[in-house]
This record gives structure tokens, C-alpha cells and sequence, in this order.
């Protein structure tokens, strides 16, 4: 099923009742930034208060746009993204949380700066796909769902199932020509 952003925020149902907390992100070189996390059942009560605490976590990172479970210690195949508002965003579903997700279709690749809250001081040029269908499940129903985009949010789902799969931006760039010093904007 192709998702709307009504669809993708179904989740939100299954955790109304539980209390968000904000969970200390990790930095490379963490052993479980590099090591693929396992598929999860998305109607497992610990995954739907995994994907809170991502939103949760997420909200309160300046310039966050996308958080995975690996980044908050949890190898795991989870992950929250929410571009909305951001600049280079054409496409947007809002905030969603998906389980399991993978690449079914990726078109148009370009290079493009990414950074990470796990990287904190650099940043690097990454090859991706511009145009992508993703599939994964919504935590809390299960629900099978496939996402189109493209743009900034194409990015931001790549950049987050390669943190499922134990790969961080640095491994995607052509070299080390292609990382810089993040640069701090006051």
C-alpha cells in the first residue's frame, strides 16, 4: 500500500499511551553503528516505545531530520524521519517511524553533503538515489506500507536504512577527498 501521511502516523495510535524519553545518542566508532541490526516484529511493545523515543530523541536534536535505533544503542532495524520544513525537502510524509524497511526502486543518483548526529565532526559528499520507493512496516500495527519520494527525503531514508545495516555515511563517500570538517554556524 502506498503510504499517505495519515497512514504513516497510524502508529501514533499504538503508542498514546506511552511516556517518550530522549536517549543519549552514540558516536562512532560504537560497535553497533557497524554492525546490521536484526528485522524486529514492529508490534513488539519494546519496538513501539523504541520508535517513541526516536521521535522523542530526534525532536529535541537541532537540524535533526532522520534518528536509527542503532544510533541510540540499539541494534535494530528502526528508524524515525521527518523533513518537513527543511529546504531542500520537495517531497514530504511528515514524521513516521518504519520497521524493516528496504530499497525497492532508486533512480537519478547525485551527490550531495550529508552529516550525522553520530559523526559529529565532519561531514562528507554521498552518491544516492534522488527518486526511491521504500517499503517497510509501521511499529504498533505491522502494517506493510511503501513509501515514494525523492529530493532531500530520499536522502534522509537512505541515510537512516544504511544506519539499520551498519554503515554510516563515511563508508558511502569516494574518499577521503570527499570529508570535511562540519562547519558550526552561529
Amino acid at each position: 500500500m502506498t503510504a499517505e501521511p495519515a497512514l504513516l502516523t497510524r502508529w501514533a495510535d499504538a503508542a498514546a499511551s506511552l511516556t517518550p524519553a530522549v536517549r543519549p545518542v552514540v558516536s562512532a566508532p560504537a560497535a553497533v553503528l557497524s554492525t546490521a541490526g536484526p528485522a524486529v516484529d514492529p508490534a513488539d511493545p519494546a519496538v513501539v516505545q523504541l520508535a517513541v523515543d526516536l521521535v522523542a530523541t530526534m525532536r529535541v536534536s537541532p537540524g535533526c531530520v532522520g534518528l536509527a535505533a542503532p544510533q541510540v544503542g540499539v541494534g535494530a532495524q528502526v528508524f524515525a524521519v521527518d523533513v518537513t520544513g527543511h529546504p531542500k525537502a520537495r517531497t514530504t510524509h511528515g514524521c513516521f517511524v518504519l520497521c524493516n524497511a528496504h530499497v525497492t526502486s532508486a533512480s537519478q543518483w547525485k551527490a550531495g553533503r550529508e552529516g550525522c548526529m553520530s559523526v559529529p565532526d565532519f561531514t562528507g559528499d554521498v552518491k544516492r538515489a534522488g527518486r526511491l520507493t521504500v517499503t517497510g512496516q509501521l511499529p504498533g500495527t505491522g502494517e506493510t506500507i511503501e513509501i515514494v519520494t525523492d529530493a532531500f527525503e530520499a536522502r534522509a531514508l537512505q541515510h537512516e536504512i544504511d544506519h539499520c545495516d551498519g554503515l554510516l555515511f563515511l563508508d558511502r563517500v569516494a574518499g577521503a577527498h570527499a570529508i570535511y570538517p562540519r562547519q558550526t554556524y552561529l
